[in-house]
Protein backbone atom coordinates (compact mmCIF):
# COMPACT_ATOMS: atom_id res chain seq x y z
CA UNK A 1 0.00 0.00 0.00
CA UNK A 2 1.60 3.36 -1.17
CA UNK A 3 2.23 6.00 1.85
CA UNK A 4 1.40 9.69 1.61
CA UNK A 5 5.53 10.15 1.05
CA UNK A 6 4.89 8.15 -2.17
CA UNK A 7 1.45 10.27 -3.46
CA UNK A 8 3.15 13.21 -2.76
CA UNK A 9 6.26 12.08 -5.31
CA UNK A 10 3.75 10.85 -8.03
CA UNK A 11 1.69 14.30 -8.05
CA UNK A 12 5.08 16.29 -7.72
CA UNK A 13 6.30 14.15 -10.32
CA UNK A 14 3.58 15.59 -12.41
CA UNK A 15 5.07 18.85 -12.17
CA UNK A 16 8.55 18.22 -14.54
CA UNK A 17 5.83 18.04 -17.63
CA UNK A 18 4.04 21.08 -16.84
CA UNK A 19 7.08 22.74 -16.98
CA UNK A 20 7.11 22.61 -21.15
CA UNK A 21 3.99 24.23 -20.52
CA UNK A 22 5.65 27.50 -18.72
CA UNK A 23 3.93 26.19 -15.58
CA UNK A 24 5.96 27.33 -12.17
CA UNK A 25 5.87 25.06 -8.81
CA UNK A 26 4.59 27.64 -7.35
CA UNK A 27 2.02 27.60 -10.01
CA UNK A 28 1.63 24.15 -9.63
CA UNK A 29 1.21 23.52 -5.91
CA UNK A 30 -2.09 26.58 -6.86
CA UNK A 31 -3.26 24.49 -9.15
CA UNK A 32 -2.72 21.28 -7.39
CA UNK A 33 -5.51 23.30 -5.06
CA UNK A 34 -8.13 23.29 -7.22
CA UNK A 35 -8.26 19.92 -8.13
CA UNK A 36 -7.44 18.41 -4.94
CA UNK A 37 -9.64 20.44 -3.80
CA UNK A 38 -12.94 19.04 -5.90
CA UNK A 39 -11.24 15.16 -5.56
CA UNK A 40 -10.78 15.61 -1.81
CA UNK A 41 -14.45 17.09 -1.16
CA UNK A 42 -15.66 13.97 -3.37
CA UNK A 43 -13.50 11.49 -1.24
CA UNK A 44 -14.69 12.92 2.16
CA UNK A 45 -18.37 13.61 1.09
CA UNK A 46 -18.34 17.15 1.62
CA UNK A 47 -19.04 17.86 -1.77
CA UNK A 48 -22.69 19.55 -0.71
CA UNK A 49 -20.15 23.22 -0.20
CA UNK A 50 -20.04 22.58 -4.19
CA UNK A 51 -22.37 23.66 -6.26
CA UNK A 52 -23.93 21.12 -8.73
CA UNK A 53 -22.49 20.63 -11.75
CA UNK A 54 -19.33 22.05 -10.17
CA UNK A 55 -17.80 18.89 -8.60
CA UNK A 56 -15.11 16.81 -9.79
CA UNK A 57 -17.18 13.85 -11.51
CA UNK A 58 -18.43 16.80 -13.99
CA UNK A 59 -15.28 17.50 -14.72
CA UNK A 60 -13.94 13.94 -15.28
CA UNK A 61 -16.64 13.73 -18.09
CA UNK A 62 -15.15 16.08 -20.13
CA UNK A 63 -12.66 15.52 -22.45
CA UNK A 64 -10.02 17.34 -24.91
CA UNK A 65 -10.96 21.36 -25.31
CA UNK A 66 -13.96 20.74 -23.45
CA UNK A 67 -12.24 19.40 -20.54
CA UNK A 68 -9.86 23.27 -20.19
CA UNK A 69 -12.76 25.35 -20.97
CA UNK A 70 -15.18 24.14 -18.22
CA UNK A 71 -12.47 23.90 -15.85
CA UNK A 72 -12.26 27.55 -16.30
CA UNK A 73 -15.41 27.84 -15.92
CA UNK A 74 -15.44 26.00 -12.88
CA UNK A 75 -12.79 28.36 -11.12
CA UNK A 76 -14.35 31.76 -12.17
CA UNK A 77 -17.90 30.53 -11.19
CA UNK A 78 -17.07 28.91 -8.19
CA UNK A 79 -15.14 32.47 -6.91
CA UNK A 80 -19.03 33.48 -6.54
CA UNK A 81 -20.69 30.12 -5.71
CA UNK A 82 -21.49 27.46 -2.98
CA UNK A 83 -20.32 27.95 0.17
CA UNK A 84 -17.85 30.96 1.85
CA UNK A 85 -15.22 28.79 2.73
CA UNK A 86 -15.04 27.60 -0.97
CA UNK A 87 -15.49 31.12 -2.19
CA UNK A 88 -12.67 31.91 -0.07
CA UNK A 89 -10.78 29.33 -1.74
CA UNK A 90 -11.99 30.21 -5.45
CA UNK A 91 -11.04 33.97 -5.01
CA UNK A 92 -9.71 35.36 -8.44
CA UNK A 93 -8.97 32.10 -9.12
CA UNK A 94 -7.47 31.11 -12.84
CA UNK A 95 -5.32 28.43 -14.57
CA UNK A 96 -1.94 28.22 -15.75
CA UNK A 97 -2.67 25.73 -18.00
CA UNK A 98 -2.23 25.97 -21.45
CA UNK A 99 -2.91 23.04 -22.99
CA UNK A 100 -6.00 20.59 -22.86
CA UNK A 101 -3.73 17.33 -22.87
CA UNK A 102 -1.17 18.44 -19.69
CA UNK A 103 -4.29 19.01 -17.73
CA UNK A 104 -6.27 15.75 -18.29
CA UNK A 105 -3.05 13.76 -17.58
CA UNK A 106 -3.19 15.41 -14.05
CA UNK A 107 -7.07 15.24 -13.82
CA UNK A 108 -6.37 11.45 -15.22
CA UNK A 109 -3.14 11.19 -12.79
CA UNK A 110 -5.07 12.11 -9.20
CA UNK A 111 -8.08 10.59 -10.22
CA UNK A 112 -5.74 7.20 -10.46
CA UNK A 113 -4.28 7.71 -7.24
CA UNK A 114 -5.43 5.24 -4.26
CA UNK A 115 -7.27 7.44 -2.71
CA UNK A 116 -8.15 4.99 -0.05
CA UNK A 117 -4.34 5.10 1.59
CA UNK A 118 -4.54 9.16 1.36
CA UNK A 119 -7.57 9.19 3.68
CA UNK A 120 -6.14 6.45 5.72
CA UNK A 121 -3.01 8.35 6.79
CA UNK A 122 -4.71 11.66 6.81
CA UNK A 123 -5.46 14.32 3.41
CA UNK A 124 -4.23 17.00 5.40
CA UNK A 125 -0.77 15.10 5.44
CA UNK A 126 -0.89 15.17 1.78
CA UNK A 127 -1.15 18.23 1.39
CA UNK A 128 1.31 19.53 3.55
CA UNK A 129 3.86 17.14 1.82
CA UNK A 130 3.63 18.81 -1.28
CA UNK A 131 3.74 22.03 0.09
CA UNK A 132 6.75 21.30 1.96
CA UNK A 133 8.30 19.23 -1.16
CA UNK A 134 6.84 22.77 -2.79
CA UNK A 135 9.89 24.53 -0.51
CA UNK A 136 12.16 22.43 -0.77
CA UNK A 137 12.80 23.02 -4.70
CA UNK A 138 12.33 26.06 -5.60
CA UNK A 139 14.46 27.25 -2.31
CA UNK A 140 12.62 30.87 -2.25
CA UNK A 141 9.26 31.92 -3.56
CA UNK A 142 6.50 30.00 -2.06
CA UNK A 143 9.73 28.48 0.18
CA UNK A 144 9.33 31.91 2.09
CA UNK A 145 6.41 31.25 3.81
CA UNK A 146 7.53 27.47 4.70
CA UNK A 147 8.32 27.15 8.59
CA UNK A 148 9.90 23.57 9.04
CA UNK A 149 8.32 21.18 10.30
CA UNK A 150 10.18 19.89 12.63
CA UNK A 151 10.67 23.69 14.19
CA UNK A 152 7.42 24.22 14.40
CA UNK A 153 6.70 21.14 16.14
CA UNK A 154 9.11 21.95 18.96
CA UNK A 155 7.48 25.46 18.97
CA UNK A 156 3.64 23.99 20.01
CA UNK A 157 5.15 21.56 22.18
CA UNK A 158 6.88 23.72 24.48
CA UNK A 159 4.29 26.44 24.45
CA UNK A 160 1.50 23.97 25.38
CA UNK A 161 -1.82 25.25 23.66
CA UNK A 162 -4.60 24.67 25.47
CA UNK A 163 -8.67 23.64 24.50
CA UNK A 164 -10.18 27.41 24.39
CA UNK A 165 -7.87 29.54 24.07
CA UNK A 166 -7.62 31.77 21.01
CA UNK A 167 -4.17 31.18 18.97
CA UNK A 168 -2.91 33.40 16.36
CA UNK A 169 -0.33 33.13 13.53
CA UNK A 170 -0.26 37.69 11.93
CA UNK A 171 1.82 36.06 9.34
CA UNK A 172 -0.11 32.37 8.65
CA UNK A 173 1.81 31.40 5.03
CA UNK A 174 0.18 27.65 4.47
CA UNK A 175 -1.09 27.81 8.05
CA UNK A 176 1.61 25.21 9.43
CA UNK A 177 1.89 26.80 12.74
CA UNK A 178 -2.30 26.77 13.41
CA UNK A 179 -2.22 23.39 12.17
CA UNK A 180 0.09 21.93 14.55
CA UNK A 181 -1.87 23.58 17.24
CA UNK A 182 -4.50 21.91 16.21
CA UNK A 183 -2.84 18.23 16.00
CA UNK A 184 -1.39 19.17 19.40
CA UNK A 185 -4.60 19.78 20.96
CA UNK A 186 -6.36 16.91 19.20
CA UNK A 187 -3.73 14.37 20.49
CA UNK A 188 -4.44 15.72 24.17
CA UNK A 189 -8.15 16.03 24.23
CA UNK A 190 -9.10 12.61 22.09
CA UNK A 191 -9.67 14.50 18.93
CA UNK A 192 -11.99 16.78 20.48
CA UNK A 193 -14.41 13.89 21.86
CA UNK A 194 -13.27 14.98 25.54
CA UNK A 195 -14.41 18.23 25.30
CA UNK A 196 -18.03 19.38 25.26
CA UNK A 197 -20.10 20.11 22.52
CA UNK A 198 -19.77 23.89 22.76
CA UNK A 199 -16.14 24.20 22.79
CA UNK A 200 -15.60 21.25 19.63
CA UNK A 201 -17.56 23.66 17.81
CA UNK A 202 -15.16 26.62 19.50
CA UNK A 203 -12.53 24.73 18.06
CA UNK A 204 -13.14 24.11 14.89
CA UNK A 205 -14.90 27.73 14.18
CA UNK A 206 -13.18 30.19 16.39
CA UNK A 207 -10.14 29.13 18.00
CA UNK A 208 -7.57 29.71 15.39
CA UNK A 209 -6.96 32.67 12.81
CA UNK A 210 -4.40 34.39 10.80
CA UNK A 211 -3.63 36.86 8.50
CA UNK A 212 -1.54 36.54 4.93
CA UNK A 213 -0.37 39.06 2.72
CA UNK A 214 -0.56 37.19 -0.22
CA UNK A 215 -3.49 36.37 -1.75
CA UNK A 216 -2.32 33.15 -3.30
CA UNK A 217 -0.67 31.57 -0.23
CA UNK A 218 -3.60 32.60 1.75
CA UNK A 219 -5.70 30.37 -0.31
CA UNK A 220 -3.22 27.78 0.40
CA UNK A 221 -3.52 28.20 4.19
CA UNK A 222 -7.52 27.83 3.49
CA UNK A 223 -7.02 24.45 1.83
CA UNK A 224 -4.78 23.28 4.20
CA UNK A 225 -7.01 24.45 7.14
CA UNK A 226 -9.97 22.82 5.51
CA UNK A 227 -8.32 19.47 5.18
CA UNK A 228 -7.44 19.39 8.90
CA UNK A 229 -10.93 20.44 9.97
CA UNK A 230 -10.24 24.20 11.14
CA UNK A 231 -12.82 26.79 10.07
CA UNK A 232 -11.02 29.55 11.29
CA UNK A 233 -10.69 32.75 10.09
CA UNK A 234 -7.43 32.87 7.72
CA UNK A 235 -7.76 36.50 6.21
CA UNK A 236 -6.19 38.24 2.94
CA UNK A 237 -4.76 41.72 4.64
CA UNK A 238 -1.42 42.79 5.84
CA UNK A 239 -1.18 42.52 9.80
CA UNK A 240 1.23 45.60 9.78
CA UNK A 241 -1.86 47.60 8.20
CA UNK A 242 -5.60 47.99 9.44
CA UNK A 243 -6.33 44.04 9.24
CA UNK A 244 -3.62 43.52 11.89
CA UNK A 245 -5.41 46.68 14.44
CA UNK A 246 -8.66 44.97 14.32
CA UNK A 247 -7.65 41.45 15.05
CA UNK A 248 -8.46 40.48 18.87
CA UNK A 249 -6.27 39.48 21.36
CA UNK A 250 -5.01 36.14 21.34
CA UNK A 251 -4.26 33.57 24.33
CA UNK A 252 -1.10 32.04 22.27
CA UNK A 253 0.93 33.26 18.87
CA UNK A 254 3.32 31.48 17.02
CA UNK A 255 4.24 32.73 14.13
CA UNK A 256 7.33 33.39 12.08
CA UNK A 257 6.97 37.06 10.34
CA UNK A 258 8.27 37.52 6.98
CA UNK A 259 12.18 39.02 6.94
CA UNK A 260 13.40 42.68 5.67
CA UNK A 261 12.29 46.13 5.13
CA UNK A 262 8.06 46.75 4.21
CA UNK A 263 8.33 47.81 -0.24
CA UNK A 264 8.45 51.13 -0.45
CA UNK A 265 10.06 52.51 3.02
CA UNK A 266 7.99 54.03 5.11
CA UNK A 267 6.20 52.44 8.80
CA UNK A 268 3.82 50.28 9.63
CA UNK A 269 -0.41 51.94 8.51
CA UNK A 270 -1.40 51.58 11.73
CA UNK A 271 -1.74 54.02 14.69
CA UNK A 272 -1.73 51.64 17.63
CA UNK A 273 2.07 50.78 16.33
CA UNK A 274 4.70 53.10 19.25
CA UNK A 275 7.59 52.93 17.84
CA UNK A 276 7.06 53.19 13.82
CA UNK A 277 9.93 51.35 11.23
CA UNK A 278 10.66 50.07 8.14
CA UNK A 279 11.86 47.41 9.36
CA UNK A 280 8.79 44.43 9.26
CA UNK A 281 10.17 42.19 12.48
CA UNK A 282 10.46 44.84 14.45
CA UNK A 283 6.61 46.02 13.59
CA UNK A 284 5.57 42.14 13.68
CA UNK A 285 7.24 42.10 17.18
CA UNK A 286 4.96 44.75 18.40
CA UNK A 287 1.52 43.96 16.91
CA UNK A 288 2.65 40.52 18.72
CA UNK A 289 3.21 41.21 22.29
CA UNK A 290 0.62 44.01 22.05
CA UNK A 291 -1.78 42.02 20.77
CA UNK A 292 -1.54 38.98 23.78
CA UNK A 293 -4.23 39.14 26.61
CA UNK A 294 -2.35 39.49 30.13
CA UNK A 295 -0.98 35.70 30.59
CA UNK A 296 -0.90 35.04 27.15
CA UNK A 297 2.20 33.66 25.32
CA UNK A 298 4.30 33.79 22.18
CA UNK A 299 6.97 31.88 20.47
CA UNK A 300 8.32 33.73 17.31
CA UNK A 301 10.93 33.11 14.85
CA UNK A 302 13.02 36.43 14.12
CA UNK A 303 15.92 36.80 12.52
CA UNK A 304 19.42 38.71 14.05
CA UNK A 305 19.44 42.00 13.56
CA UNK A 306 16.37 41.86 15.65
CA UNK A 307 18.78 41.29 18.64
CA UNK A 308 21.29 43.52 17.93
CA UNK A 309 19.88 46.39 15.72
CA UNK A 310 20.26 50.12 17.49
CA UNK A 311 17.77 52.82 17.23
CA UNK A 312 14.22 51.72 16.97
CA UNK A 313 15.34 48.49 17.41
CA UNK A 314 16.86 48.67 21.09
CA UNK A 315 13.47 50.84 21.84
CA UNK A 316 11.02 47.87 21.21
CA UNK A 317 13.82 45.20 22.70
CA UNK A 318 13.65 47.53 25.91
CA UNK A 319 9.71 48.00 25.39
CA UNK A 320 9.13 43.77 24.90
CA UNK A 321 11.15 43.24 28.34
CA UNK A 322 9.22 45.52 30.16
CA UNK A 323 5.70 44.43 29.43
CA UNK A 324 6.49 40.63 28.96
CA UNK A 325 8.73 38.05 30.57
CA UNK A 326 11.26 37.32 27.83
CA UNK A 327 12.35 34.22 29.57
CA UNK A 328 14.34 31.83 26.69
CA UNK A 329 16.31 32.83 23.37
CA UNK A 330 16.93 29.93 20.90
CA UNK A 331 19.88 30.56 18.68
CA UNK A 332 18.92 28.51 15.35
CA UNK A 333 21.19 26.61 13.26
CA UNK A 334 22.00 28.03 9.84
CA UNK A 335 20.95 26.79 6.70
CA UNK A 336 17.10 25.38 8.33
CA UNK A 337 15.46 28.32 6.15
CA UNK A 338 15.47 28.87 2.16
CA UNK A 339 17.83 31.88 2.10
CA UNK A 340 21.07 30.92 2.39
CA UNK A 341 23.19 32.66 5.56
CA UNK A 342 19.86 34.18 7.11
CA UNK A 343 20.52 33.66 10.98
CA UNK A 344 17.53 33.06 13.19
CA UNK A 345 16.18 32.93 16.80
CA UNK A 346 13.04 32.02 18.28
CA UNK A 347 11.91 34.36 21.43
CA UNK A 348 9.70 32.91 23.89
CA UNK A 349 7.43 34.88 26.31
CA UNK A 350 4.65 35.66 28.36
CA UNK A 351 3.00 38.77 28.50
CA UNK A 352 2.93 40.37 31.89
CA UNK A 353 0.04 41.72 34.21
CA UNK A 354 1.34 44.85 33.70
CA UNK A 355 3.21 46.93 31.66
CA UNK A 356 6.49 47.00 33.81
CA UNK A 357 9.58 45.08 35.12
CA UNK A 358 8.18 41.35 33.54
CA UNK A 359 11.58 40.23 32.31
CA UNK A 360 13.82 39.13 35.31
CA UNK A 361 16.18 36.29 33.68
CA UNK A 362 16.62 35.49 30.02
CA UNK A 363 17.64 32.19 29.22
CA UNK A 364 19.60 31.44 25.90
CA UNK A 365 20.53 28.19 24.28
CA UNK A 366 23.10 28.08 21.56
CA UNK A 367 22.10 25.56 19.06
CA UNK A 368 24.04 27.44 16.28
CA UNK A 369 27.86 27.14 17.54
CA UNK A 370 29.62 24.24 16.88
CA UNK A 371 26.63 22.78 15.19
CA UNK A 372 26.46 21.53 11.23
CA UNK A 373 24.92 23.74 8.93
CA UNK A 374 21.82 22.41 7.51
CA UNK A 375 20.61 21.57 4.16
CA UNK A 376 19.68 18.35 1.83
CA UNK A 377 22.27 16.45 3.64
CA UNK A 378 21.79 17.11 6.38
CA UNK A 379 18.18 17.44 6.99
CA UNK A 380 16.52 18.94 10.13
CA UNK A 381 14.91 16.69 12.05
CA UNK A 382 12.62 16.58 15.54
CA UNK A 383 15.70 14.97 17.28
CA UNK A 384 17.94 17.83 16.95
CA UNK A 385 15.99 19.94 19.45
CA UNK A 386 15.55 17.27 21.96
CA UNK A 387 18.23 18.45 24.57
CA UNK A 388 16.84 22.14 24.21
CA UNK A 389 13.52 20.73 24.94
CA UNK A 390 14.58 19.10 28.01
CA UNK A 391 16.65 22.59 28.71
CA UNK A 392 13.79 24.39 28.79
CA UNK A 393 11.25 22.33 30.48
CA UNK A 394 7.74 21.43 31.08
CA UNK A 395 6.24 24.96 32.24
CA UNK A 396 5.14 27.01 28.76
CA UNK A 397 5.70 30.13 30.56
CA UNK A 398 9.41 29.00 31.12
CA UNK A 399 9.31 28.65 35.18
CA UNK A 400 10.52 24.94 34.88
CA UNK A 401 13.61 24.27 37.62
CA UNK A 402 16.60 25.27 35.19
CA UNK A 403 20.34 24.59 34.94
CA UNK A 404 23.22 27.19 34.17
CA UNK A 405 25.56 24.77 31.97
CA UNK A 406 28.19 27.18 32.33
CA UNK A 407 30.34 28.59 29.40
CA UNK A 408 31.32 25.17 27.84
CA UNK A 409 27.23 24.42 28.07
CA UNK A 410 24.96 25.81 25.34
CA UNK A 411 22.07 27.17 28.43
CA UNK A 412 22.72 29.72 30.28
CA UNK A 413 20.96 32.56 31.96
CA UNK A 414 21.48 36.29 31.59
CA UNK A 415 19.54 38.79 34.31
CA UNK A 416 17.70 42.47 33.23
CA UNK A 417 20.57 43.76 34.32
CA UNK A 418 22.81 42.28 32.47
CA UNK A 419 20.98 42.71 29.65
CA UNK A 420 20.87 46.87 30.52
CA UNK A 421 24.61 46.73 30.70
CA UNK A 422 24.63 45.70 26.95
CA UNK A 423 22.52 48.54 26.09
CA UNK A 424 19.61 45.80 25.83
CA UNK A 425 21.58 44.12 22.99
CA UNK A 426 20.89 40.39 23.34
CA UNK A 427 23.00 39.20 20.73
CA UNK A 428 25.01 37.23 23.11
CA UNK A 429 27.34 34.80 22.49
CA UNK A 430 29.92 33.02 24.77
CA UNK A 431 30.54 28.89 23.21
CA UNK A 432 34.22 29.56 21.46
CA UNK A 433 33.27 29.15 17.37
CA UNK A 434 35.55 26.36 16.25
CA UNK A 435 35.39 27.30 12.89
CA UNK A 436 37.22 30.45 13.49
CA UNK A 437 40.46 28.43 14.14
CA UNK A 438 39.66 25.78 11.68
CA UNK A 439 39.80 27.23 8.09
CA UNK A 440 38.80 23.04 6.98
CA UNK A 441 35.30 24.46 8.95
CA UNK A 442 35.02 28.10 7.43
CA UNK A 443 31.70 28.99 6.26
CA UNK A 444 31.09 28.57 2.43
CA UNK A 445 31.65 31.92 0.44
CA UNK A 446 28.27 32.39 -0.46
CA UNK A 447 26.88 32.09 3.57
CA UNK A 448 30.04 35.02 4.05
CA UNK A 449 28.21 37.29 1.24
CA UNK A 450 24.94 36.91 2.69
CA UNK A 451 25.78 37.24 6.09
CA UNK A 452 27.42 40.60 4.98
CA UNK A 453 24.72 41.74 2.94
CA UNK A 454 22.37 41.23 5.88
CA UNK A 455 25.01 43.60 8.16
CA UNK A 456 25.72 45.99 5.15
CA UNK A 457 21.40 46.14 5.08
CA UNK A 458 20.72 46.40 8.78
CA UNK A 459 23.13 49.46 8.90
CA UNK A 460 21.71 50.60 6.02
CA UNK A 461 17.93 50.86 7.71
CA UNK A 462 19.19 51.85 10.63
CA UNK A 463 20.69 55.16 8.71
CA UNK A 464 16.98 55.59 7.32
CA UNK A 465 15.46 55.36 10.45
CA UNK A 466 17.88 57.68 12.49
CA UNK A 467 17.17 60.28 9.02
CA UNK A 468 13.38 59.56 9.42
CA UNK A 469 13.69 60.79 13.04
CA UNK A 470 15.90 63.93 12.36
CA UNK A 471 13.32 64.86 9.62
CA UNK A 472 10.59 64.28 11.77
CA UNK A 473 12.14 66.23 14.58
CA UNK A 474 12.87 69.19 12.06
Amino acid sequence: MPTTQDIVQKLWSLCHVLRDDGITYHEYVTELTYLLFLKMAKETGTEEHIPPGYRWDDLLAKQGIELLTYYKKILIDLGTKGSTRVQAIFADASTSFRQARHLAQVVSDIDALDWYSAKHEGLGDLYEGLLEKNAEETKSGAGQYFTPRPLIESMVELIKPQPGERIQDPAVGTGGFLINADRYIRAHTDDYHDLPVAQQNFQRREAFSGVELVPDVQRLALMNAMLHDIEGDIVSGDTLGPTGARLPKADVILTNPPFGTKKGGGGPTRDDITYPTSNKQLVFLQHIYRGLVPGGRAAVVLPDNVLFEEGVGQKVRADLLDKCSLHTILRLPTGIFYAQGVKTNVLFFTRGKTDKGNTRTVWFYDLRTNVPSFGKRTPLTRAHFADFERAFGSDPHGQSARHDQGEAGRFRPFTREDIAKRGDNLDIVWLKDQSVTDHAELPEPDEITAEIITRLQTALEEMQALQEELGGAA
